[in-house]
């Protein structure tokens, strides 16, 4: 197999898991963001080993915590920290954006 043939069957690989991952998403990027943002804001109290913030960041926003907790446990965010950490490094380098580029 040729090498342009190697770029593009990767290329569809990419392409396929960033739409499986968007279609899985039970918030919206731009909330994904937000939650993120808030997670990793300065000042923001350190971790302490549960989903404390991110659960009431969802309650304040509006959002069923029963249905996006799984979601962030799948994706390897157990705690605060966890989703900052896990979810947003899988969600941000899918989805190409990141924290320190405000994008």
């Amino acid at each position: 197999m040729d090498k342009a043939r190697k770029k593009s069957l990767k290329q569809k690989a990419r392409n396929r898991q960033r739409a499986e991952l968007e279609a899985s998403l039970p918030l919206s990027a731009q909330t994904l963001k937000s939650l993120f943002s808030e997670l990793d804001a300065d000042g923001a109290p350190p971790c302490d080993h549960t989903l404390t913030r991110t659960r009431e960041f969802l309650h304040r926003h509006g959002h069923d915590v029963a249905a996006v907790e799984p979601w962030l446990n799948q994706h390897g965010g157990f705690c605060d920290c966890e989703v900052l950490a896990n979810v947003y490094d899988e969600v941000g380098d899918l989805l190409g954006w990141h924290l320190d580029r405000g994008t």
